[in-house]
């Protein structure tokens, strides 16, 4: 069984700062590339950030320059530093990993539960 469990989301004025978590646990051979969604109500599921297993990142362009995706393997967690938030950055946000388990060495895609982030304007 492998799991994702995000924390850090919460209520913040605009201009302000979070930083979101997201800690893979169970039985984890590997895992490759890991990401951030978000998802406002009404809205479609976008992409904001990833990260592969060698530290490239890509930032929807929404973000670029606000936001920064990271990780700790050693951990097996991803992180999002989200600064000068927005009003348009409230949504839920979810992480995602690229898992290859130890029993079966095959590689599926993981969701966490999801966080929610609301900006004050």
């Amino acid at each position: 069984q492998v799991q994702l469990v995000e924390s850090g989301g919460g209520l913040v004025q605009a201009g302000g700062s979070l930083r979101l978590s997201c800690a893979a646990s169970g039985s984890i051979f590997n895992i490759n590339d890991m990401g951030w969604y978000r998802q406002a109500p009404g809205k479609q599921r976008e992409l904001v950030a990833t990260v592969t297993s060698g530290g490239n990142t890509n930032y929807a362009d929404s973000v670029k320059g606000r936001f920064t995706i990271s990780r700790d393997n050693a951990k097996n967690t991803v992180y999002l530093q989200m600064n000068s938030l927005r009003s348009e950055d409230t949504a839920v946000y979810y992480c995602n990993a690229d898992v290859t388990r130890g029993l079966s060495l095959r590689t599926y895609r993981y969701w966490g539960q999801g966080t929610q982030v609301t900006v004050t304007s």
